[in-house]
């Protein structure tokens, strides 16, 4: 797949005032072969890290996806070019953002692992904190910048992760559902915005187990986006980071733990009023009425 088709890198005699800008459409890519990506956003980085070796110095690339600038800004001191900018959105949105300019403005380990911040706080692979956006996760991370090298330790895909970094990260996790809390374990944190805060069980943290395989899935993610210089990248198998293989190919593992309705059987009522039938939920799942069904148990 040729790079323009992708996402663009651009070239014209003056861009803006900002200089000469350069084009793999000017070189014919031999050097680019084999390449076994799968996604145009790593395949772009490969291609402006091609640009820069064969001697350009200012980049532009275009793109409509919020990856490809998260992939800039990570693989900027690996390129290493004079300027890099990205012409992303369309319409009234449509700005040119100087990824050059920006990394000077963020420390170097932030930048070295923000593709795994990226994909733990939502990415086209992984899902979202419910009712956490990135704002709110960027406010965390700079308030709670400890969990850096917990980032970066999960970032070189180890073959578990050990209960110093799992602890730090749930301590991220805490303090993006609430930033005064004291507790570090998500399970606590749970329990104490359930309970005593009034949450939603929409508005409070994963359980430990499922924030485990999100946090796999993240360094899979990460993992393909930190080999976007490499012509031919080596990804582990997905059932070990968070996947399992389905019926119609690979979905989310997304917890280790039992369904609630089949671990807790007994929170199991009925609505039944005037007897039980076939169709009363106690009589499927082979269980008595209680005193919390509609009929009191008495039928």
């Amino acid at each position: 797949m040729h790079l323009a088709r992708a996402a663009q890198v651009v070239r014209r005699d003056m861009f803006d005032g900002r200089g000469v800008l350069s084009s793999y459409a000017e070189a014919d890519g031999t050097n680019m072969m084999p390449c076994t990506h799968e996604e145009a956003d790593t395949r772009l980085l490969l291609h402006v890290a091609d640009v820069v070796n064969r001697g350009s110095r200012k980049v532009c690339v275009r793109t409509v996806d919020t990856d490809v600038l998260v992939l800039a800004i990570a693989s900027f001191e690996k390129i290493n070019p004079d300027e890099l900018w990205v012409a992303f959105g369309r319409g009234a949105s449509f700005k040119y953002i100087p990824v050059h300019q920006l990394v000077n403005t963020i420390q170097p380990q932030m930048c070295s692992t923000l593709s795994f911040f990226h994909a733990l706080s939502e990415c086209d692979t992984v899902s979202s904190f419910s009712g956490r956006g990135k704002k709110t996760a960027w406010d965390t991370w700079l308030r709670f910048p400890e969990v850096t090298n917990a980032f970066e330790a999960v970032m070189m895909m180890p073959s578990e992760i050990n209960d110093a970094v799992l602890s730090v990260l749930e301590r991220f996790v805490v303090l993006l559902y609430e930033r005064t809390s004291g507790l570090t374990r998500v399970n606590d944190a749970r329990k104490h915005l359930f309970a005593q805060k009034s949450r939603g069980i929409e508005n409070i943290p994963p359980t430990q187990a499922a924030l485990v395989q999100h946090i796999k899935r993240a360094c899979y993610q990460a993992n393909i986006w930190n080999q976007a210089l490499i012509l031919t990248p080596q990804l582990p198998c997905p059932s070990n980071w968070g996947w399992k293989q389905g019926s119609e190919g690979w979905e989310p593992l997304w917890t280790t733990l039992p369904e609630a309705s089949v671990s807790c059987a007994e929170l199991i009522r009925c609505g039944c009023i005037k007897g039980c039938t076939g169709r009363c939920k106690c009589v499927k799942a082979a269980l008595k009425c209680t005193a919390l069904c509609s009929c009191s148990g008495n039928c």
